[in-house]
């Protein structure tokens, strides 16, 4: 999924040899990042692999024990003020204040991006209504369903028009329609433009909208390619096989009797 850029062309995002311990222990080993303007990159991984980890780092969030992430060729931990600027986030977990009214919030986030308050509140009640909240836009985000604050999340990732987008999990919550319209509408951002990191447990989205797979295990990249090319070189007809072969060890198969035993246990 690429495209060209309509932000002027820029190198995109960077991380190389990004490493981060806690307690001497790595959790992310030497992995490398690379996300150009017009593609969308698939970061796959089971729970514990350090998917997480790796996009706090990205996002400037943490920083690495080792290794660099630039962007457009700089340093992001050199000013990270401007860096987000440029940056459109959608955390996996979502940290809203539960007193504020989805369009409260996201006045909030335009402001603090320095909107123009006309241009803010457009943006705001065309975003609300394209993703089918405009009804409960002033309601209390503490009676929002995690669907409608994921969409909450997403629409404040991108007010600002950001040339890079981090996605962790987007897909939280969303129900079947609300999926149908990210996945297409990641493939446009990227056909205008944007470097987007998906990262994401989905394999089918990452299938459906990434051109390129990176799969991390144990803090480490285990694969990196296009999808097919992986389904080819590992000679399996999916990416959910590919994964299965690459990370994980036990036979789900087994596993899911050996739990339908215990269950069906009687005294």
């Amino acid at each position: 999924m690429t495209g060209g850029s309509r932000n002027g062309g820029g190198r995109g995002l960077e991380a190389r040899g990004l490493t981060k311990r806690y307690a001497s222990v790595a959790v992310v080993r030497a992995v490398d990042v690379v996300v150009r303007p017009g593609e969308v990159i698939g970061y796959l991984g089971p729970n514990g692999s350090g998917k997480t980890t790796t996009v706090r780092m990205v996002t400037g969030l943490t920083e690495p024990s080792e290794g660099t992430v630039l962007h457009d060729g700089r340093s992001i931990f050199g000013d990270l003020v401007a860096f987000r600027r440029r940056l459109g986030y959608v955390p996996e977990e979502a940290h809203l204040y539960p007193f504020l009214s989805g369009r409260e919030y996201l006045e909030l986030v335009g402001r603090l991006r320095e909107l123009p308050v006309a241009l803010l509140e457009r943006k705001i009640n065309s975003l609300l209504e394209l993703f089918g909240i405009l009804g409960a836009a002033d309601q209390p985000l503490s009676g929002y369903s995690k669907g409608m604050k994921q969409k909450v999340l997403i629409s404040a990732a991108l007010l600002h028009d950001p040339d890079l987008l981090i996605l962790d999990e987007p897909e939280s919550g969303l129900d079947v329609t609300a999926v149908l319209v990210l996945r297409s509408l990641i493939t446009e951002l990227a056909r205008r433009g944007k470097a987007i990191l998906y990262s994401s447990h989905i394999m089918e989205s990452i299938e459906r909208v990434c051109c390129r797979v990176m799969v991390l295990h144990r803090g480490e990249v285990v694969a990196d390619d296009s999808s097919s090319r992986l389904r080819t070189l590992m000679a399996r007809d999916s990416l959910e096989a590919v994964f299965a072969q690459l990370v994980v060890q036990d036979n789900p198969d087994r596993t899911a009797s050996d739990i339908a035993d215990v269950a069906a246990l009687r005294a």
